[in-house]
């Protein structure tokens, strides 16, 4: 486990980068986390970022299919969002563990 600062605060991150505690989380600490991944943050992606969180804390677990038929995005526009690996990048933005569904 290791520690990185992100838009001031330090947070708890695995050996893959992802926060080990959600509770670190912020807004500001998600853009920061995409804009590292090369994201530019739009209204779209935190719609996507905030249906993740809630799905997690209901404890549901993640799918590409699953976000594909939340009705917030489909699969083809969660790819142009989040390329080169879009569940796994959005659930780094958004301060949840990496789904089982990812390699």
């Amino acid at each position: 486990m290791s520690e990185k600062t992100y838009a001031g605060v330090t947070v708890n991150c695995n050996d893959e980068g992802y926060l080990t505690d959600f509770a670190q989380w912020n807004k500001e600490v998600g853009a920061a986390i995409a804009k590292e991944e090369g994201i530019e943050m739009t209204d779209k992606h935190w719609e996507v970022i905030n249906y993740l969180q809630e799905q997690h804390k209901n404890g549901v677990p993640l799918s590409i299919r699953k976000v594909g038929k939340s009705g917030v995005v489909n699969i083809k526009e969660l790819y142009k969002l989040f390329p080169g690996g879009p569940l796994k990048k959005s659930t780094k933005i958004a301060g949840i563990p990496k789904p089982v569904s990812c390699i």
